[in-house]
């Protein structure tokens, strides 16, 4: 799932701006059959049609552009509920779906007020009025909207999750994991020497014996009972997604991180299908290496350890 297409959110003044904007050119422009209250009366129905249907047309576009949470994968859902405030979110959509009923009602009662009324300035008037309640309705719902901008900027970030063999980059943060995804996959993630650059998923692709296998690069994760919103994505991946897990340590400690610690952290995880890669391998020396009991992986065993599990 694609989250990078969802468009901007329209805001509440642009809205209402386009649709007054198209009813004044359109009401200019056409030309219309008829006495003077014929006319009138055509002239301001059709600004108003113009106006719901604008607003209409603008409203149903950031529902359609925004994923349906029913039946939405379960995985999706947990993380939304991570990083966004998904009740929040909810009710944003909902109060969306309200405008755009009150609007068509609005629209039907003020072309009835006009069909019937004998008098310009009254006609006007009504047309006027029904303006001021669609922008009140609309300025109702514009917290809403403001936070279904922050919605897309968030879920921007979130990964295209296919169904496939898959596999976690986990450890502590700035030890590394992103430039193995980079080295695995030939991806360009953000790489920097600061810790927890990587605060959301990164996924990359790798092809194994002609077998395409989905590589995840979670957040840093410490080792601790407690975990932030950041942490309980990586968390997420390993409990929801992970065949297996590539853990990922930093034996010159320059990630800020003892090897000690590191190693409590992959305590975490046994009884799981974890293989062990050391970063920087360039600046590593035989007492670093020694540090560990457990058999370092190169990047082409790495990958010969995933061709057996398919």
């Amino acid at each position: 799932m694609n989250f990078e297409k969802i468009p901007p959110v329209e805001q509440c003044s642009d809205i209402l701006d386009t649709a007054f904007r198209k009813a004044r050119v359109k009401g200019k422009q056409k030309k219309l059959a008829g006495n003077w209250l014929q006319i009138i009366r055509k002239k301001e129905s059709l600004k108003l049609d113009i106006v719901k249907d604008t607003i209409d047309n603008s409203l149903q576009k950031i529902l359609t552009s925004f994923p349906d949470l029913n039946g939405f994968p379960q995985f999706y859902l947990k993380l939304m509920a991570l990083t966004l405030d998904l009740a929040e979110l909810k009710k944003a959509l909902g109060s969306i779906k309200w405008v755009q009923q009150k609007n068509r009602e609005l629209h039907r009662k003020f072309i009835s007020l006009i069909n019937r009324e004998t008098k310009r300035e009254i006609i006007k008037n009504i047309n006027k009025q029904y303006y001021g309640r669609i922008s009140s309705l609309l300025k109702q719902i514009s917290h809403q909207l403001r936070y279904l901008e922050t919605c897309r900027k968030v879920m921007r970030s979130y990964p295209d999750i296919k169904e496939m063999f898959t596999v976690c980059i986990y450890g502590f943060p700035n030890v590394g994991k992103t430039t193995l995804l980079n080295k695995l996959t030939q991806t360009k993630a953000k790489v920097a020497a600061y810790p927890f650059t990587t605060k959301s998923i990164n996924a990359g692709y790798l092809t194994v014996n002609g077998t395409q296998i989905q590589v995840l690069d979670v957040p840093g994760t410490l080792a601790r009972e407690k975990l932030n919103p950041i942490e309980r994505q990586a968390e997420l991946v390993l409990k929801e997604l992970a065949d297996l897990i590539i853990y990922v340590y930093d034996l010159t400690e320059s990630c800020g991180y003892s090897v000690e610690q590191q190693q409590k952290l992959q305590q975490k995880l046994a009884g799981r299908e974890v293989i062990i890669y050391a970063s920087k391998e360039d600046l590593l020396t035989e007492s670093e290496i020694r540090k560990l009991k457990n058999k370092l992986y190169s990047i082409e065993q790495i990958k010969a350890e995933i061709a057996k599990r398919l």
